[in-house]
């Protein structure tokens, strides 16, 4: 079984379409992975074309328990006075990412463009995301291994 981080390098939205009234929006990021979850910083003012340039890591293996690999952004508006708007998703599937990291000990999907779909399934934009995987290097966890050892005695 391969153990490693998986390093999400949140990069820009843009054409992100808000939900108030007035319509701006203060969007940020939730990216959820297998019961793990990593809140961006809001975007204050940034409007439909937010950039963070962050990044946000995860414990990963493969083949983990489950088999649903799939990495989870929910772009959010940040609202003062009231919840939370739910701008849209988008969801990246690292099953192949994980695979190709437990072979090589490294592997990487370059910053590319997701589309964002609304709550209605409507397109509400794009994200641009980049993901890499970095297996751990194996470490002595402890066990006895036997064997002999030998003495002048």
């Amino acid at each position: 079984m391969a153990i490693g981080t998986l390093e999400v390098k949140l990069v820009n939205a843009k054409g992100l379409r808000g939900t108030d009234f007035l319509g701006g929006i203060d969007p940020y990021v939730l990216i959820q992975y297998k019961g793990q979850e990593r809140k961006s910083s809001v975007a204050r003012d940034e409007g439909g074309c937010p950039v963070w340039n962050e990044t946000f890591t995860f414990r990963a293996e493969y083949p983990g328990s489950g088999d649903d690999f799939k990495l989870v952004l929910k772009i959010m508006d940040h609202d003062n006075f009231s919840a939370d708007d739910f701008i849209g998703q988008t969801s990246i599937y690292v099953e192949d990412l994980l695979a190709l990291g437990a072979e090589n000990g490294v592997s990487e999907l370059r910053a590319q463009k997701y589309s964002v779909v609304g709550a209605n399934l409507n397109y509400s934009g794009e994200i641009q995301v980049g993901v890499s995987f970095t297996q751990k290097e194996t470490q002595y966890d402890g066990e006895e291994v036997g064997g002999w050892q030998e003495s002048e005695y």
